[in-house]
């Protein structure tokens, strides 16, 4: 079995983690890997197993929160060549997880696919968009997906198809998986109108969202025929700030973080946002972002 100690080349101590995350926020790993290929992630994975060693698996970082103390174990960062190849047959386009999903909708628009125009503006990686179903009002990643293959947490390398995969609302059944690749089946079009219709989308939640700001993306999960942000607005949070993080006076369910923040200022922003809304209006928020 192969040990830690044989990936001395990809492996740094002590890694700050902060620039790895869209918050910009966060304390070190106490080991950080960057395998190269998935055959090469497979047997990091392996030698986690054989000393025990706990390991998170780091994509884009844009839904995630790290804790300013950092992260015990095994940071292992899913990015690269290795990982981020798209390659089109017909209409089906098969990606590694660690391609950013912005790519994969500009690749599929100039070779005049339709269907993924529709997650615009959307940050992180294929891997992360699928174990949270990412999407918006106008669809989800998932309804696209034909397979998915992926690291069980022994190591074996395993491909789920059609009904073995199942898709909710920011929710999968891919979470037990680390994802290395996935194929999408989409629809022939015109890539003028294609094109037209992403510029139209993205015009329409840069009016709404803060996507230009330093933020994780919705921090809540929208209620059952609720809106989370309408709600934090409505309990007067638009625009509070502790420490130098503050909910986002364009659109409250986006924490924004200024120079000096710390994880700890957005954790106080989350509970005063989940606390207000309990108590004006009955409802538990449920986080959308990932908190290490």
């Amino acid at each position: 079995m192969p040990s830690l100690d044989d990936f001395s080349e990809i492996t740094r101590r002590d890694e700050p983690l902060a620039p790895h995350t869209y918050l910009k926020l966060g304390g070190p790993a106490q080991y950080f890997v960057t395998p190269r290929t998935p055959d090469e992630l497979q047997q990091v994975i392996l030698a986690c197993r054989e000393s025990e060693m706990p390991y998170h698996i780091l994509g884009g970082g844009c839904n995630l929160l790290i804790g300013d103390k950092g992260v015990s174990g095994v940071v292992i960062h899913i990015a690269g060549d290795g990982f981020s190849q798209i390659t089109v047959d017909g209409t089906q386009v098969t990606v590694g997880a660690g391609a950013p999903l912005t790519h994969l909708i500009w690749h599929t628009v100039k070779v005049g696919l339709q269907g993924l125009e529709v997650l615009v503006g959307i940050p992180g990686t294929i891997g992360g968009a699928l174990r949270g179903n990412a999407g918006g009002s106008a669809g989800d990643i998932g309804q696209f997906v034909c397979s998915v293959s992926g690291l069980t947490s022994a190591g074996e390398l395993v491909t789920r198809r059609g009904d073995e995969i199942t898709f909710g609302y920011r929710e999968s059944n891919l979470r037990d998986l680390l994802i290395v690749e996935a194929t999408f089946g989409l629809q022939p079009g015109d890539t003028d109108e294609i094109t037209r219709r992403l510029r139209k989308s993205w015009i329409m939640k840069k009016a709404t969202q803060p996507l230009t700001a330093q933020s994780a993306g919705c921090i809540f999960k929208n209620p059952r025929g609720m809106s989370a942000g309408l709600l934090i607005d409505q309990s007067g949070l638009k625009g509070t700030r502790i420490g130098n993080a503050e909910i986002s006076d364009r659109h409250a369910n986006f924490i924004i973080t200024h120079a000096d923040a710390t994880s700890d200022d957005v954790l106080r922003l989350i509970d005063l946002a989940k606390s207000k809304v309990n108590e004006q209006f009955g409802v538990d928020l449920e986080l959308e972002i990932e908190i290490w």
